[in-house]
């Protein structure tokens, strides 16, 4: 291998082996999937979470079995502490191919009930965690000339949710984040790709660790009525998740088939529209119901 060819190879991302990512939300969910896939097409993964312990616990045993990773602790609404863990992690491998900006909270509960505590939480950890993440890397990725951001938004962040607002709209800000600095940071050398996960089962849907959901349903109510959307598994989509990041997709739906949804929410919104107030009506009787039988029982 000449000079010219060993530079070449120096500044040019990976895809994935022998490549460094960072993962936030890394301890559960899609997160870890991702983490998971990465390791195994031998990526060097820093699972990022506040769930230190759990976080601690995945890359231990990842190393035991020969892979390479590690585990910091993170608040990705602290910019400073995200700023050290990427200059920590150049520093210990000497390149940074990946940023995941993927961790997320939800809340819900429309509107009406909501306050401005909810509203500066959720676009703290939901849109603010995810500047801290591009601000964070994207100078280092353009000095290096390479590297590749991916911001998880929602299928949220494209088609409005109806009883979770602060969501929806934390999630349209990842989404328009994304597509704007994907064209600035094309001339730089610099990827950046948005996610649009559907329903996936992870513990996000039920509120999650730091999350909040706005009614006193069981866990086990919610679960049933959630059913019904068909959520997929963390694992199932990971895979697809990578090939379309290593294919420099800028908008990535997965899976596929809420590209229908996307396209009626698109094409036609009247229809959209008259829809989901049919379905929210349902949703909203559905809870209801659900705690008035629970006030009963009490």
């Amino acid at each position: 291998m000449n000079n010219s060819t060993e530079e070449l190879v120096k500044t040019k991302i990976r895809t994935y082996k022998d490549a460094t990512a960072i993962v936030t939300g890394a301890a559960s969910g899609i997160g870890l999937a991702l983490v998971y896939e990465l390791v195994k097409q031998g990526c060097t993964v820093v699972l990022a979470d506040m769930q230190l312990d759990v976080a601690e616990q995945v890359a231990n045993s990842i190393v035991e079995k020969g892979g390479k990773a590690w585990a910091r602790e993170l608040n990705v609404s602290d910019s400073s502490g995200f700023e050290s863990l990427v200059k920590e992690t150049k520093e210990k491998t000497g390149r940074l191919d990946y940023v995941f900006n993927n961790a997320g909270i939800v809340m819900n509960g429309g509107v009406k009930n909501s306050t401005i505590e909810d509203w500066t939480r959720i676009m703290d950890t939901n849109f603010y965690g995810v500047v801290n993440g591009v601000l964070a890397s994207y100078p280092i990725m353009i000095e290096q000339g390479y590297g590749h951001i991916v911001n998880t938004s929602s299928i949220g962040g494209i088609i409005p949710t109806p009883g979770a607002a602060a969501y929806t709209a934390s999630k349209f800000a990842v989404s328009g984040l994304s597509q704007s600095l994907r064209v600035e940071a094309d001339m730089l050398g610099v990827r950046v790709s948005a996610l649009f996960p559907g329903t996936v089962n992870t513990p996000l849907l039920l509120g999650g660790k730091y999350g909040r959901l706005a009614h006193s349903i069981s866990p086990e109510r919610i679960e049933a009525y959630l059913k019904r959307l068909n959520p997929v598994t963390p694992e199932s989509i990971a895979p697809d998740i990578l090939k379309q990041v290593a294919k420099n997709k800028g908008m990535i739906i997965v899976p596929g088939r809420w590209k229908r949804l996307v396209w009626l929410y698109q094409f036609s919104w009247n229809a959209w529209y008259k829809s989901s107030c049919k379905r929210f009506r349902r949703t909203v009787a559905m809870l209801t119901a659900a705690v008035q039988e629970q006030q009963n029982k009490t």
